[in-house]
């Protein structure tokens, strides 16, 4: 068995939770309304400030596509890194300031290490040709940490060559190894319409769909498929957005589960300020990772989130880009 070592450096985002994620988020929005110019006007407009907001359905949430046109900064700084979205051509792509590339690496390390353990006993394999064919993806560069921290020796990208695909995982089934395919929904239908396999120690891990490659489908069709070409009774799911340095993972079905330092609202269409825990609406995340851009994002997707702070997302808003990670037409 193999394992990775981590420094954490950001204790105070990571520890302690959930129970005052209430109080860290409070906290956070009193210092990124004081930080960040954008947001302060942004939540002045809603006569929102940290004298008057008291509960988490009270804070304004930027939306995401304030990303696209904006440099969305808490405090000013160079940044290390500089992420952008997948989008259609002629779309505006999100770019989010990573002002240290450091905490991404933690939140998406001890994400993956709270739903799945340590990398170092997986051998990772990335099918994401669409990401790899530009630059500044956070889902590529989240991948290629995460192979490294594998330390498999098959564990890396794997383009279109799904012959090599098929042949190393049927080395790593015969060795009982095992096994993460993280892919784009295309990608994953073309090998497995090509390449039919029993997989048991495998697991697949879709990350959105058809990228404009192959005619868009619902994910409950995609999964259903992958499931009995490949001989799973279950395929994962990865949530991430440019704008945001945390994920949430499916293990089925479609309902995801947030990191602990990550919460999801539902927002009424016709009254943005309607927020609420459960229900069915428009998605609004809080990322408490986003310390130095903006923690409380509005996003176009239509989801449904459950008691238990689980969520699916059902489609996208109408008039909103397509684009993004897990944003299947539903």
């Amino acid at each position: 068995m193999k394992s990775h070592s981590s420094i954490y450096q950001y204790e105070e985002i990571f520890n302690g939770l959930p129970h005052n994620f209430q109080t860290r988020a409070l906290e956070l929005f009193k210092s990124q309304y004081s930080g960040n110019t954008l947001y302060r006007r942004f939540a002045d407009s809603f006569q929102a400030n940290p004298d008057s907001v008291k509960e988490l359905t009270q804070i304004p949430f930027l939306p995401a596509s304030f990303f696209k046109t904006d440099a969305v900064k808490t405090g000013e700084f160079e940044p290390e890194m500089i992420f952008e979205s997948s989008g259609t051509t002629g779309v505006q792509p999100a770019r989010h300031f990573v002002k240290q590339i450091s905490l991404y690496r933690e939140s998406f390390v001890k994400g993956f290490d709270f739903f799945y353990g340590d990398p170092g006993n997986y051998c990772i394999l990335g099918l994401l040709p669409s990401y790899l064919e530009r630059s500044g993806s956070s889902l590529v560069w989240m991948v290629d940490e995460l192979i490294r921290l594998s330390g498999h020796s098959e564990s890396g990208f794997y383009l279109f060559d799904f012959e090599k695909l098929y042949h190393i995982l049927e080395k790593l089934e015969k060795d009982r190894q095992r096994t993460l395919v993280i892919g784009v929904g295309f990608a994953l239908m073309d090998f497995a319409e090509k390449y039919s396999m029993q997989l048991s120690h495998t697991i697949i891990m879709e990350t959105g769909g058809m990228k404009g490659r192959r005619e868009e489908i619902t994910r409950l069709e995609m999964h259903d498929m992958l499931k009995r070409k490949l001989g799973l009774s279950h395929i994962h799911s990865e949530y991430g957005m440019t704008e945001l340095l945390s994920q949430a993972y499916s293990a089925g079905e479609g309902v995801y589960k947030p990191v602990p330092w990550m919460k999801v609202l539902i927002r009424d269409e016709d009254d943005p300020l309607r927020i609420r825990e459960s229900g069915e609406g428009l998605l609004n995340i809080i990322d408490l990772a986003n310390r130095s851009s903006c923690a409380f994002i509005a996003t176009d997707d239509v989801a449904k989130i459950y008691g238990d702070g689980s969520f699916e997302v059902l489609g996208r808003m109408d008039n909103s880009d397509i684009r993004g990670c897990s944003l299947l037409v539903v």
